[in-house]
């Protein structure tokens, strides 16, 4: 349990972060268009790279002993820059999400742009198969039940943000819910890149 959990939480932390793919899945959620769909796509894929990575690593660390530091330390400076990045968008501000921005997409397009924010975005596969990966290193014989959880974390995300947008259209209306959501983002991602360094 304690495995599952930890990998609950990590798998959590770094979905949780706002980009492109994940405010795809909340603009579809606003329009209530193709969210069943769109939610299961996001989450089957997630899983997919999730296994490849806790399930995968193991092996390339132990015929390439330099992989996992290279990986570890690799994911320290991208989450790093990453954290920075939220920062300065929480002090500048500006964020929004228009979900009239464009019509509703059919079906076949919602999940071809769904699949293409997924599987042709590297900041996925760094979180997925890179990040999860090394970190579930950690738990030896328990990395079945770390990827359990972070698999079980990425179907609660997916499915909450999908059928929980209505009802954070009327927060996420104002600037400041952007900015503290930012602000979390970095906190977020700073204390998993030190978690990560002490780690290597």
């Amino acid at each position: 349990m304690q495995a599952m959990f930890a990998g609950f939480v990590t798998g959590l932390s770094l979905i949780v972060a706002i980009g492109a793919q994940n405010a795809f899945v909340l603009r579809q959620g606003l329009k209530r268009a193709h969210v069943l769909a769109v939610a299961l796509t996001c989450a089957l894929s997630d899983a997919i790279l999730i296994c490849v990575g806790v399930f995968a690593s193991a092996k390339v660390t132990t015929a390439f002993p330099l992989a996992l530091p290279v990986m570890q330390w690799g994911g320290v400076a991208f989450l790093t820059v990453y954290g920075a990045r939220a920062a300065r968008s929480a002090y500048r501000g500006g964020g929004h999400l228009d979900p009239a921005d464009g019509k509703t997409q059919s079906l076949a397009a919602a999940l071809a742009t769904c699949l293409a924010l997924t599987w042709l975005n590297p900041h996925v596969y760094l979180d997925t198969v890179v990040l999860v990966g090394a970190i579930s290193t950690d738990f030896g014989p328990d990395r079945g039940d770390f990827a359990a959880g972070a698999v079980t974390a990425s179907f609660v995300f997916f499915f909450s943000l999908a059928y929980g947008a209505r009802l954070l259209a009327p927060v996420f209306a104002r600037e400041v819910s952007w900015r503290v959501l930012d602000g979390v983002i970095a906190i977020v991602m700073w204390s998993i890149a030190f978690k990560l360094a002490g780690g290597v």
